[in-house]
């Protein structure tokens, strides 16, 4: 009997501590928009047909490790969505449709907005807590380079990156401002 309460207890610990997370808690673009208004996140939505054979070995593979699991339950709410539903979606003020809802891979109007209309599965989108995208990832990922994309969103070091990225740039457009201002100069000197 205390052996029974001990091994309960102890896979009670486990699983309210997140030890036990066993799987993503995938929602639907509804739910995860619905919970954004209560507590903001960022999304990372993977966007898949029923066709794909890539989008399957995702979900059998990558999206089956550990710390894939932890890294996205934690830091994103994520979206499976089917690129290809036939139902209508609703966001900021716009209709999303399928064109083609009876047709065979007919491709739903928010998806091929969310991927620029560059449409290859799986890819996958990931919007800030104003549903502002930040990036689109293409194709299949093994589970290392999923990790570095999700930690690397997730934990906002892109905010990091695309300030350096900006100074570089600022820098870049000062240097070649001063350059013009010497040459103009010595172009006024020598006449």
């Amino acid at each position: 009997m205390n052996k029974a309460l001990t091994t309960l207890t102890t896979l009670l610990f486990f699983t309210v501590f997140g030890f036990g997370q066993s799987q993503i808690n995938w929602l639907t673009w509804e739910e995860a928009s619905k919970k954004m208004e209560e507590e903001p996140k960022k999304i990372f939505i993977d966007l898949y047909t029923d066709w794909c054979g890539w989008c399957k070995k995702m979900d059998q593979t990558t999206f089956k490790d550990p710390e894939i699991i932890k890294a996205m339950n934690e830091n994103f709410y994520a979206v499976k969505f089917d690129a290809e539903r036939k139902d209508t979606v609703i966001f900021d003020g716009y209709t999303f449709v399928n064109p083609k809802p009876n047709g065979k891979r007919s491709t739903h109007m928010f998806a091929a907005s969310l991927l620029n209309n560059q449409l290859s599965y799986p890819s996958f989108v990931v919007l800030d807590k104003n549903f502002n995208r930040l990036h689109i990832i293409k194709g299949y990922k093994r589970v290392d380079p999923m990790k570095g994309l999700l930690y690397f969103f997730g934990t906002d070091q892109h905010r990091s990156y695309q300030n350096y990225v900006v100074q570089q740039i600022q820098q870049r457009q000062q240097q070649a401002q001063q350059q013009a201002q010497q040459e103009q100069k010595g172009e006024t000197e020598a006449e």
